[in-house]
């Protein structure tokens, strides 16, 4: 299926999405979140894709809110076909089916990335960067709050005090910085970006996709509980594991 704001494609159990308005530095509008949010939906179930990345096209990863779709949506008027700014499944819904995602999620920043840009990473279970790329939380400059869950993510991935000053600030900062306070687990250069990238999907996507979403379980469960809970839940996830293992190979 053709799509107008995003490209996809799938190989080697690798699936990829590249958001595609190179011309506004894929600026977010609801059409792209729609079609983020149908894709992603369709690969949950899709046992060809293994591991997913996501990117951007051109020059930019996504440079925030489109803003002639903001103050569209800020004057009560529907700048699209779909729901209104703020309203739809990808503010409202994906974060969450994101955390919960049995499949890996990387996002590959090739460039510049601002406000809903930032955002629509934080929900991602690996983060990588190109040198140089400017991340900004800049939503204070327009007068409005973080959403997408990122003010649930964003503390518990770079610190309370970190994420405070990055959201008070408002100021950006350069892909360096952001793996230095751990907001991307790496820096590369950027023509190396999606090859660092498609490495590390290939690496999960070789490994028994049972294990891997019941690994992100246990991790994503052990970061919200105590040790003792953590323990408890590693052995019941574990004995669930080999159940769910022995009724795939018995069915083949």
């Amino acid at each position: 299926m053709a799509y107008q704001n995003i490209l996809i494609d799938v190989g080697d159990g690798i699936g990829t999405i590249a958001l595609n308005r190179p011309d506004k530095l894929n600026a977010y509008t609801t059409e792209m979140g729609d079609e983020v949010t149908e894709v992603l939906r369709a690969w949950r179930e899709d046992d060809s894709v293994r591991a997913i990345i996501l990117t951007g096209t051109g020059r930019g990863f996504c440079a925030g809110v489109d803003l002639e779709h903001l103050k569209a949506h800020e004057a009560g008027a529907n700048a699209s076909k779909g729901p209104r700014l703020g309203e739809e499944d990808f503010l409202k819904k994906l974060p969450l089916e994101m955390v919960e995602f049995p499949k890996p999620l990387i996002a590959a920043v090739n460039g510049h990335a601002i406000g809903v840009g930032v955002t629509m990473i934080l929900p991602c279970d690996i983060r990588i960067a190109a040198e140089g790329a400017k991340i900004g939380l800049a939503f204070a400059k327009l007068g409005i709050l973080p959403g997408l869950g990122s003010t649930h993510l964003l503390p518990r991935i770079v610190g309370r005090a970190k994420a405070l000053e990055l959201v008070m600030t408002a100021r950006n900062i350069l892909a360096e910085e952001a793996a230095e306070i751990g907001l991307v687990n790496a820096c590369v250069p950027g023509d190396q970006l999606m090859d660092r990238a498609r490495e590390m999907a290939a690496a999960i996507a070789g490994l028994d996709p049972l294990t891997i979403a019941a690994a992100k379980r246990v991790i994503n469960f052990g970061a919200e509980h105590s040790m003792l809970e953590s323990m408890r839940n590693e052995e019941s996830t574990s004995a669930t594991l080999r159940e769910a293992k022995a009724k795939r190979d018995a069915s083949k």
